[in-house]
């Protein structure tokens, strides 16, 4: 009896835990997305092409050192939170967390199938020699980008969802 109430309370523990690491991690992920909204699509709408190309190369270079590692923890925690909450597959944690990560996924799959390709081609760019339709691939890049955000907004809401109303 006891040794039941004790796991079920380290197992609990646990959940939260891992539930805290994956909303910390996903919430650098969306705010990414609310930065966006807010201003730095407009901003990079109304950049030259020398400004925006310094500026996709600089961010290129920085943010992907870093921001892998968040990935990889959002992945990791979501897809554990899954399994563990999988017992309930009908229990609004599960669904939230389910949710959080299927719309994850899809952020990854987008930004490997569409943001990174058109980065590594401007990477390619200088500010002196680049494609007359430069326009035209930074507006890919934000039609993409337009999409990813919506899964991570979707993805976090649901994640914060489960953590406030999740048994």
């Amino acid at each position: 009896m006891w040794f039941r109430i004790i796991s079920k309370t380290i197992f609990m523990l646990y959940l939260k835990l891992l539930m805290f690491i994956n909303l910390l991690a996903y919430s650098w992920i969306v705010a990414q997305a609310y930065m966006y909204i807010i201003a730095q699509a407009n901003v990079q709408k109304s950049m030259d092409a020398p400004s925006y190309i310094q500026l996709r190369q600089l961010t290129d270079r920085n943010f992907m050192a870093k921001y892998k590692y968040v990935i990889y923890i959002s992945l990791v925690t979501g897809l554990l939170l899954c399994i563990f909450t999988a017992q309930d597959p009908l229990g609004f944690l599960f669904i939230s967390s389910a949710v959080s990560f299927t719309a994850l996924v899809a952020d990854v799959l987008l930004a490997i199938r569409g943001n990174i390709p058109i980065n590594k081609l401007i990477n390619t760019w200088t500010t002196e020699s680049y494609p007359a339709d430069w326009q035209t691939y930074r507006a890919k890049w934000l039609q993409v980008y337009s999409l990813r955000q919506v899964a991570n907004i979707i993805g976090f809401t649901s994640l914060l969802l489960g953590a406030l109303f999740g048994t």
